[in-house]
């Protein structure tokens, strides 16, 4: 398992950054969201799906991710300079939670899911988590778990009742007038 944090500090790629985060508590989400502001890249980044290439990072490009509380996922949402969503990139993991520095983290289970602005749902590293599992790093429970919510969140997307991906710009929007007022983060 792998600890990623909100704040993506360890990214040399980003030159130039801001950053926020704040905890929300509302009937639909309940968890940390953080806004990674993307100034300056060194280069950009960009990712294959079959048959199309997408920038995912780029000058004046926003990743906002969700935590939610006591759930196996989290969903970072990515906008392109002129505010368009990218692309939505589903972790499954075992937890959410926050550092002792209160900076928004995930322990990431491998298996990811890809909805793209189209409709189209990607699946992605089934066999990392496959491996993980044959080489002793995940054991059977967690592996079942990382199957078990992935198919939840497939089955919501299918439905179109996913909140998080309806939720990310409205929680964008308020991240990014934190941002504008200076209030870089909120605990």
């Amino acid at each position: 398992m792998k600890r990623k944090y909100g704040d993506r500090s360890d990214w040399t790629r980003i030159l130039e950054r801001d950053y926020v985060q704040s905890y929300l508590e509302t009937d639909h989400f309940k968890g940390y969201l953080s806004l990674l502001k993307v100034d300056k890249v060194k280069e950009p980044l960009y990712v294959k799906y079959a048959d199309q290439t997408i920038c995912i990072v780029n000058d004046g490009y926003l990743w906002l991710q969700q935590f939610p509380s006591d759930k196996h996922h989290s969903v970072t949402t990515m906008f392109d300079e002129k505010g368009h969503i990218v692309q939505w990139y589903i972790d499954i993991c075992y937890t959410n939670g926050v550092s002792e520095d209160n900076v928004p983290w995930m322990d990431d289970l491998y298996l990811d899911i890809v909805v793209l602005p189209s409709g189209e749902v990607i699946q992605k590293d089934v066999e990392e988590l496959n491996e993980a599992l044959l080489n002793g790093t995940i054991d059977k429970s967690l592996y079942d778990l990382a199957k078990q919510e992935a198919h939840m969140i497939n089955a919501f997307i299918k439905d179109r009742n996913f909140p998080l991906l309806q939720l990310s710009k409205e929680h964008k929007d308020i991240l990014l007038q934190m941002l504008q007022k200076g209030d870089l983060t909120e605990k």
